[in-house]
């Protein structure tokens, strides 16, 4: 079954969840720990993040710097790999455009046809630390559709060279990236629908959320989002917030607004248990009024939060 399946399937809301592959040369505990804890609630898949290299800057032994192209997290599909041997659940890489040539893609879709992986997560990714706006990789895209249109292609049995590949495979299935509160280089919340509209008539079978944690946001988003006619589910992405920081690095980072409710509590908290208790609080509840009205799914991202995650879905699953 392809995700849009998966999650339709029943009247149960799905629950999936996002990890990160491990940094460069820290092994696979902590992954494969975060999984063991969230496996009891029967997740649909598993998302695996794509991260695009670096520049870092180097300092030599006459005190000057060069500047190196380095990738921390590589693995993404060899962590799916290992995530399907050793557990048995779908996994949905990210295929990005991020860092990535129209090769680097061609050649992970092979990889992951050959593993008999079909589902992926098409992004654009995000721009490099030193990039003030996103800048596209030489024979690279510049968007998200321009991938989807290498994907449909692959799909349709051609390479981006236009030769036709011998054995095509299963098709790849594919879901998107929606932003309750407008992607952070749209002009407006219009224009990003109509890229989403865009996504979907390209053949998105779904789309998930960035972080939010005003669930009316995500009502008006998806209220809108029907009206210009995007009929895709729309999953939406829960994050609990864990340390003090937050509250000030969420809405920085990801572009979003922090409800007045939300913000008065985190205003009040002193430490990080503190903040990670209320936003355990917040998740179950923010989650519990997204089934009340029906959603077909609820994924987690995980990275800092595997534990608050865990009691979060004790008490709503």
């Amino acid at each position: 079954m392809t995700v849009s399946e998966l999650i339709n399937k029943t009247d149960r809301t799905a629950f999936s969840f996002e990890v990160l592959p491990p940094l460069k040369g820290t092994g696979t505990a902590a992954l494969f720990s975060t999984i063991d804890t969230l496996k009891e609630f029967q997740p649909e898949y598993i998302n695996i993040t794509t991260h695009r290299s670096e520049y870092i800057y180097v300092e030599q032994p006459d005190g000057t710097y060069i500047r190196q192209f380095v990738r921390r997290r590589p693995g993404t599909i060899a962590v799916a790999s290992a995530i399907m041997q050793r557990y048995g659940i779908k996994v949905v890489p990210h295929v990005v455009v991020s860092g990535m040539t129209k090769e680097d893609i061609e050649y992970m879709l092979l990889d992951l046809q050959f593993l008999g992986i079909k589902d992926i997560l098409v992004l654009r990714g995000d721009k490099a630390k030193d990039e003030a706006r996103f800048q596209p990789t030489k024979d690279g895209y510049a968007h998200a559709t321009e991938l989807i249109e290498q994907v449909n292609r692959f799909n349709q049995g051609y390479f981006i060279d236009g030769t036709p590949i011998k054995s095509p495979g299963t098709p790849f299935s594919f879901g998107v990236a929606a932003y309750p509160e407008k992607h952070e280089e749209a002009p407006n919340l219009d224009f990003d629908l109509q890229i989403l509209r865009q996504k979907q008539d390209l053949g998105a079978d779904y789309a998930v959320t960035q972080i939010f944690y005003d669930n009316q946001k995500y009502f008006q988003f998806v209220e809108r989002a029907r009206q210009a006619g995007i009929t895709i589910p729309i999953i939406p992405g829960i994050k609990p917030m864990a340390k003090l920081s937050q509250f000030s690095v969420l809405p920085k980072t990801f572009h979003l607004d922090l409800p007045e409710a939300l913000s008065h509590e985190m205003e009040r908290c002193t430490t990080d248990a503190q903040i990670k208790q209320l936003g355990i609080e917040w998740g179950i509840a923010q989650c519990r009024e997204l089934m009340a009205h029906h959603v077909p799914s609820l994924h987690f991202y995980t990275m800092g939060a595997t534990d608050s995650i865990r009691q979060i879905a004790e008490k709503i699953y």
